[in-house]
Order: structure tokens, then C-alpha cells, then sequence
């Protein structure tokens, strides 16, 4: 048996080698075509030249073409703003109420006398004040843009923009007629659709659940609500961290918008 075994497995053996060779050949040219042709037929400099194909097919880094090629810049501005959940909280709040609604007089004509707005812009009674806070600081920079709000927010203070969010916040939020109903929330709010990536409208923004910096959207004006869920799908709006608003909008329909901003807005 053993005799037999050792003539299976020998340079003398045709049926060996062959396989032998073939197994080696397919190997060879699987690393060819994996290590260095496709790497090489790519257009980015990290798999430019022999040594840095193989390395960048293989994931290894290569820290020393950082220097050529530096990190691309977003073309719009981003937010930039770090939220905690205790950075609007503490001792002063009082005080930042009252310097608040001192503020506040400059966005009367807007956002009505007592933040609840009798236009088309958002109303910011009993809003959370790191929504608030977040927007106000995203106008200022750049990462949100508006012809009304920017000039409204230049020379603000980063404490003017807590006092006034604050503020805001301690207003009682809107009654909103209907709000009693026994209606279920439909489905993109309640349940999204996680085939296409899209979460409950719900999960941020109130009634399920409420994500730092989201905002509380019942009750809002149906034509800001639609106008800002179409500024996300198309990229015009850009402000959401990590993109998950634009990532969400894009992927919804133009009927699940306008359900979903029925929802938020019939209970006005």
C-alpha cells in the first residue's frame, strides 16, 4: 500500500505533475490579475507602479502617499457641530431665558412673538433647544444657508446662541388640534422601509424616539417641512451630520414626502 501511495505522489507520476503544475499555474495568474493587472488599470495614484498595486490590492497602507494626495475636501461647508447632552443644561438657565427673550425681539416678524410662527417658517416654541442651538451655529458658519437667517446670526455670540435656544425651548409647544385622534402613524413614519435604508420618520424626530440635534417636527408648516425634506433629497440643504437626512430623503418617493409632511403638518 505504501509503495503504491509513494508512486501516486511523485515527480515520475504524469498525472501529478500535471495537476501539480496546473494548481500552481491558475494560482500565479489568479495573483497576476488580482495583485497587479486590475490594481494597475485603475486611475488612482494609490495603485500606480508595480510595489503600490500589489500593496493597495493586498489593503496595505501606504502612509507615504498622503503627501500627494491629501484628503478631498467636501465642496460645501459642513456642520461642524459637536452636541452633548448636557451642554444646554445646568445652573443659569434662568438667567439664559431672560437674555433670550431679550434676543429674541429681532425674530419676532418670523417666528411669531411667542415662537409659534404665522408663516411659512418654523415654529420654535418648545423646540429642543441642541436642535435649535445646532441650526443657529450651522447658519452662522455656512453649513446652512439662508438670505433671511445668515445676516440675522452674524455677530452672535456662541452664548447668544445658547441663550436664545434656550429660550425657545422653555416657550410651550403649540396645541396641535387633532393631536387626540386615535389615527396610527402611517408607515414611512412609523416604520420607514429598511429595504431602502430609510428609518422612521419617528425614530428621530418624536413620537418613538428623539435623536440628539434631531428636531421635534409636529407641529410645523407644511410648505417648510416639504421645502426642507426636498432641499435634503436633492443636496441643496447639506447640514445633516454624516449625511443621514440627505441619505434618507434621497431614497424616499415623492409620495412617501408628501404623506409624511401631511402627517407632521395636519396636526396643526
Amino acid at each position: 500500500m505504501n509503495d503504491k501511495r509513494s508512486r501516486l505522489v511523485s515527480l515520475r507520476n504524469p498525472w501529478f505533475t500535471t495537476s501539480v503544475g496546473a494548481t500552481l499555474a491558475l494560482f500565479l495568474f489568479s495573483a497576476f490579475v488580482g495583485f497587479i493587472w486590475l490594481p494597475s488599470a485603475q486611475d488612482d495614484a494609490l495603485f500606480k507602479g508595480l510595489l503600490n498595486a500589489i500593496c493597495g490590492a493586498a489593503g496595505i497602507p501606504r502612509t507615504w502617499l498622503s503627501e500627494t494626495n491629501p484628503p478631498v475636501a467636501p465642496k460645501v461647508p459642513l456642520s461642524t457641530v459637536i452636541l452633548t447632552p448636557e451642554m444646554l443644561s445646568g445652573p443659569g438657565m434662568r438667567e439664559s431665558v431672560g437674555r433670550g427673550a431679550t434676543l429674541a425681539l429681532r425674530c419676532t416678524m418670523c417666528h411669531g412673538a411667542r415662537g409659534v410662527s404665522a408663516a411659512n417658517t418654523p415654529n420654535l416654541a418648545g423646540q429642543y433647544s441642541p436642535s435649535i442651538y445646532k441650526e443657529l451655529r450651522d447658519f452662522q458658519t455656512g453649513a446652512r444657508t439662508s438670505a433671511i437667517m445668515a445676516p440675522m446670526v452674524v455677530g452672535l455670540s456662541d452664548q447668544d446662541l445658547r441663550d436664545l435656544s434656550i429660550y425657545y425651548a422653555s416657550l410651550p409647544r403649540e396645541p396641535s388640534p387633532g393631536a387626540d385622534d386615535a389615527s396610527p402613524a402611517l408607515g414611512i413614519v412609523a416604520t420607514g422601509s429598511p429595504m431602502r435604508n430609510i428609518a422612521p420618520c419617528g425614530s428621530c424626530h418624536g413620537s418613538l424616539a428623539n435623536k440628539l440635534g434631531a428636531p421635534w417636527l409636529s407641529p410645523q408648516p407644511r410648505a417648510y417641512l416639504k421645502s426642507q425634506l426636498e432641499a435634503f433629497a436633492n443636496g441643496t440643504r447639506h447640514n445633516d451630520v454624516s449625511g443621514q437626512m440627505r441619505n434618507v430623503a434621497r431614497h424616499m418617493t415623492q409620495d412617501e414626502i408628501n404623506a409624511s409632511v401631511d402627517y407632521y403638518a395636519e396636526k396643526r
